[in-house]
């Protein structure tokens, strides 16, 4: 089976993006635009693919670990402790985040670790998690960035390693956007794109995509960063 990386170089080499990039993109004259991407692991996922399309026009990052590695900015909990760090001092022209599917899960209430147990608690209920991302939003908005929120990916009814309820993506989403409206800022709607796809494009059973699916929601996500710049 391809890695991740091989799968992302002959996919892109052999589409007429990247044979004709002239015709697809125009090499700004000033600098290259900085965008930061914040989000859960479905983003680590379409982050490579999004950083080769826009690699023409702009720098495209996502918080990394020490050691190099994407982190992984989970849910909204982990968001309000680390947005100044994320944020950190540099002018970012585009942000495009996503809190959710990390806030769903069932955790154990002594250890926090994800849990498959239904009566365990959510990571953040509906009221945290509108409480933690207005919070969020802030932060960000103070940046003077062109904000896109990207609204929670679906999966097939319910998951686990950890527990995940059917629905709660939608319940989540409806949230999310009433704040991002509210705010003016633009929404990506990731859910409504993926959901008649998953069956294709889903790996079964498992709220993460195939590399197809990576590079289709990628796709999504430059779509809109086009069109915010």
């Amino acid at each position: 089976m391809k890695s991740r990386r091989n799968f992302i170089k002959s996919t892109l080499l052999t589409s007429p993006v990247f044979a004709f990039p002239e015709m697809f993109f125009k090499t700004l004259d000033t600098e290259p635009l900085n965008i930061l991407i914040i989000g859960d692991s479905i983003s680590i996922g379409y982050t490579p693919f999004v950083k080769e399309l826009l690699k023409y026009t702009a720098n495209v990052m996502r918080p990394t670990l020490e050691d190099g590695n994407p982190e992984n900015c989970s849910g909204t909990t982990k968001g309000v402790e680390s947005i100044n760090r994320w944020i950190g001092n540099t002018k970012w022209d585009v942000i495009h985040f996503n809190f959710g599917l990390h806030d769903v899960k069932h955790i154990d209430p002594v250890t926090g670790e994800g849990s498959n147990k239904p009566n365990d608690p959510l990571q953040a209920d509906l009221k945290q998690y509108k409480k933690n991302l207005e919070i969020i939003v802030e932060k960000l908005k103070a940046t003077g960035a062109k904000l896109i929120f990207a609204t929670t990916t679906p999966y097939p009814g319910k998951t686990i390693n950890p527990l995940r309820d059917p629905g709660m993506p939608e319940k989540y989403n409806h949230v999310a956007i009433k704040i991002m409206n509210k705010n003016k800022i633009v929404i990506n709607d990731l859910y409504t794109f993926m959901q008649p796809r998953i069956a294709e494009l889903q790996i079964p059973e498992n709220v993460h995509f195939t590399p197809e699916g990576y590079l289709a929601l990628a796709q999504k996500v430059v779509d809109r960063i086009k069109e915010v710049i």
